[in-house]
C-alpha cells in the first residue's frame, strides 16, 4: 500500500460517512392501486390496519350518515393521500391525526386528503371522515348492481367488485385487508347485520345501534351491513357463533308466496357444510358464520360476504355450499388483482362438485366429463370455452360460465393429473400458507409443481390461457 495515499483514502471515506444522505421525497400517494380492470380502486402509500365504522341509516328517506376512523400505517412518505369514497355521498370533515385535513372529491369516487403536517414512512396514521348522503348502487360492467342497494324495509349491502366505496371511505383493494367494527343504526325494530361476531345492541330513542366485530383480516369488498326486517337465530356449531337473518317476505321466485321456512331450512345445512370443509381444506378460518337471506330480487346474485354470506332470496342446496366454501377460498384466500377471479369462483364451484361427489352425487370426473363434451359452436359451448378463465379481457367477463365451470374444470384435470393424494395437499397447503392472505394464477401454478413434482404448464395453458375447447377433451 502506498502510505501518502492511505491517509487520504481514508479522510475520503470519512467525509463520505458524515455527508447526510438526500431524505426521501415526500409523494403523494397513488390514486390506484394497479388492478387492470379497475385502475383508481385502491390507493397507494399506506397500508390500512383497522376501520371502524359508525352509520346511521334513515330507510324511508334513503339517508345515510357515517364516519369512519380509519388506522393505517405509512408505507411512502406522503404530503397527499387518497381514499376511495363515492361522490353522492358528501364529505364534511377529514382529520389525520387529529389534525383539520383539507380534502377533496375528484373523479367520481377519489377523496383527496392533504394533512397538516408531512407523514413519514412507517408512521401510524389516525384518519376521520364524516360524511353523509342518498346512497346509490353501483352499476358494474355486466350490469349487476353492488354496493349499498336499497330494498323496500333497508339495504342489501353487496361490495364484489367495487361496491364498497358506495356506503364508506376505503382502500378498495382487495390486497388491503384490515380488522372492523361496525356501529349501525336502524329504526326500532329493524336489524343491522355485519361481518363478525355480535357485540351488543341498544335501543334509545327509536334507533337501534347493532355493533359488530370482525377480527380477522378481511378484503374490503367482503364487508356487508344489510339492514331491514329480519327473522333471526343465534346459535353456536362447531365451537363458532352462527348468526342467521331471514326476510320475513323472502322466496324463490317473484310468483312464489314469502317462505322465511324454507329459508331457514337452507341455512340449516351450514355447520355440516362447514364441519366438511374443515375436514376437507383444513380448519375454518373464521370465528363466526351464518348467512343473510333477503327479498332483493334486483341484484340477482348471492355473495360470500365474510363470515356471513349475503342472498337475495332463497338459494337452492348447491348455491349455500358454493358460498360457504368461499369462506376458505375467496375470503380468507383471496385474489390479488380482479383479473384472477377463478381462484374464488373456479374453487368455490369444484367445491360444489367434491361435495356432491362425497355425499352420494355424482362424482367430480362426471360432471367434468359432461361439460368436456359441450360443443365449442354450439351456444353453451361459446359461454363455456370463450374466453380462457385466466386470460379475460375485461371487467364485463368477471362472472361468465368460464370462470366458475372452467376454472372448476382445471382444478379436476389437476386432479387426474396428478391424482388425489397430491391433489388435495395443494389445496390443503394452498390454504395454509396464504390464508388471510393474497395470491395469483402464477402462486397457484407454483405450488402444485412444487408439491407434486410435475412440470405442469401444458396443463395450464390449455385451461387457464387458451381459449376455446381443449384438445383433451377428445382424448
Amino acid at each position: 500500500m502506498n502510505r501518502i495515499a492511505a491517509p487520504l483514502m481514508l479522510l475520503v471515506a470519512l467525509l463520505a460517512v458524515a455527508s447526510p444522505v438526500a431524505a426521501a421525497p415526500y409523494l403523494a400517494g397513488s390514486s390506484g392501486s394497479g388492478d387492470p380492470f379497475f385502475p383508481l380502486a385502491g390507493n397507494g402509500g399506506y397500508d390500512v390496519h383497522h376501520y371502524s365504522l359508525r352509520l346511521a341509516y334513515d330507510q324511508p328517506a334513503n339517508s345515510l350518515e357515517g364516519s369512519a376512523v380509519i388506522r393505517a400505517r405509512a408505507t411512502e412518505n406522503l404530503y397527499r393521500f387518497d381514499l376511495d369514497l363515492r361522490d353522492f355521498l358528501a364529505v364534511s370533515r377529514v382529520t389525520v391525526n387529529f389534525r383539520p385535513a383539507s380534502y377533496s372529491q375528484e373523479q367520481g369516487q377519489e377523496l383527496v386528503i392533504t394533512p397538516r403536517r408531512k407523514i413519514k414512512a412507517g408512521e401510524r396514521i389516525r384518519i376521520s371522515v364524516d360524511y353523509a348522503g342518498t346512497p346509490e348502487p353501483v352499476i358494474d360492467p355486466d350490469e349487476a348492481l353492488d354496493g349499498w342497494v336499497p330494498t323496500d324495509d333497508g339495504a342489501l349491502v353487496v361490495n364484489e367488485p367495487q361496491g364498497s366505496p358506495g356506503w364508506y371511505p376505503v382502500n378498495d383493494s382487495p390486497r388491503d385487508k384490515a380488522t372492523y367494527d361496525f356501529r349501525v343504526a336502524v329504526a326500532e325494530g329493524k336489524t343491522a347485520v355485519a361481518n363478525g361476531e355480535l357485540v351488543s345492541q341498544r335501543t334509545r330513542g327509536g334507533w337501534t345501534t347493532w355493533h359488530w366485530s370482525q377480527d380477522e383480516p378481511m378484503s374490503p369488498y367482503l364487508a356487508t351491513a344489510t339492514n331491514g326486517t329480519f327473522l333471526t337465530e343465534k346459535y353456536e356449531a362447531n365451537g363458532l357463533f352462527m348468526y342467521d337473518a331471514v326476510d320475513p317476505k323472502t322466496r324463490v321466485d317473484e310468483a312464489d308466496p314469502p317462505n322465511p321456512t324454507l329459508a331457514f331450512k337452507r341455512l340449516d345445512a351450514q355447520p355440516e357444510i362447514i364441519a366438511f370443509f374443515s375436514d376437507l381444506y383444513g380448519t375454518y378460518p373464521f370465528s363466526a358464520g351464518g348467512g343473510i337471506i333477503d327479498w332483493a330480487p334486483d341484484v340477482g346474485y348471492a355473495l360470500e360476504s365474510q363470515t356471513r354470506t349475503n342472498y337475495d332470496r332463497i338459494p337452492d342446496a348447491t348455491t349455500v355450499v358454493h358460498e360457504i366454501a368461499h369462506q376458505w377460498f375467496g375470503d380468507a384466500v383471496t385474489l390479488s388483482v380482479w383479473p384472477d377471479i377463478w381462484l374464488n369462483e373456479g374453487f368455490a364451484t369444484f367445491s360444489e362438485w367434491i361435495y356432491d361427489e362425497r355425499h352420494a352425487g355424482p362424482p367430480a370426473q362426471e360432471v367434468f366429463d359432461e361439460l368436456c363434451a359441450t360443443p365449442e359452436d354450439s351456444k353453451e359451448g361459446q359461454d363455456l370455452w370463450f374466453p380462457a378463465p385466466a386470460a379475460l379481457k375485461d371487467a364485463s367477463q368477471l362472472f361468465g360460465t368460464p370462470v366458475y365451470s372452467r376454472g372448476a374444470m382445471t382444478l379436476q384435470a389437476l386432479r387426474t393429473a396428478v391424482g388425489d393424494d397430491a391433489f388435495f395437499r395443494i389445496l390443503r397447503r394452498w390454504y395454509a400458507q396464504n390464508r388471510y392472505g393474497n395470491v395469483t394464477t402464477a402462486d397457484f401454478i407454483a405450488l402444485s409443481e412444487r408439491v407434486s413434482g410435475q412440470q405442469l404448464d401444458d396443463l395450464f395453458d390449455a385451461w387457464l390461457y387458451e381459449e376455446g375447447r381443449p384438445a383433451v377433451c377428445d382424448s
